[in-house]
């Protein structure tokens, strides 16, 4: 893949939406993976958690998500992702403020949740899939799984067409 002209890659990955940015941010960490580790992931991803999150980071298009999803799901290393469903779900269950950042949110549940990758891969899974389906930008609240939540702490439902 780093062989590749940009625009070939960009190509390839056209199904996945904003092509030419992701082909720029890939470019950019396959170059990296290059010139720091010899193009091998498995040196890349064996050192510490922390190093390793550091050196992704310092690639530029790689945020805290996508370097921590690359912890969890290529590196098997337990770091729990944060997402905009994850935000937003516990925003909306007022769980966290809306102005909590990355970090604060991920300690939330790294602190309470065993530091288990399994565990944190279905948890995010499922935070995504209800954030699809239900906790969108406009809510679905009526067949949301979490809706018990809401009744259960007397939170107001927001009304369709209302963004919360």
């Amino acid at each position: 893949m780093a062989a590749l002209p940009r625009r070939h890659l960009a190509e390839l990955i056209r199904p996945a939406g904003t092509f030419l940015v992701k082909a720029r941010r890939l470019h950019n960490f396959l170059t990296m993976l290059g010139t720091r580790h010899g193009g091998s992931l498995r040196r890349m991803l064996g050192g510490e958690p922390a190093g390793v999150r550091e050196a992704l980071l310092q690639v530029s298009g790689i945020g805290p998500e996508t370097a921590d999803s690359i912890l969890l799901y290529a590196a098997k290393m337990p770091v729990f992702v944060v997402d905009a469903y994850t935000r937003r779900i516990f925003t909306r269950h007022r769980l966290i403020a809306r102005d909590t950042s990355y970090h604060e949110v991920q300690a939330l549940f790294m602190k309470h949740l065993p530091r288990d990758v399994e565990l944190y891969n279905e948890y995010h899974a499922l935070l995504v899939a209800v954030g699809k389906a239900y906790c969108r930008t406009i809510p679905r609240c009526d067949n949301c799984p979490l809706r018990w939540d809401l009744e259960r702490h007397r939170i107001r439902l927001p009304k369709r067409g209302v963004h919360s």
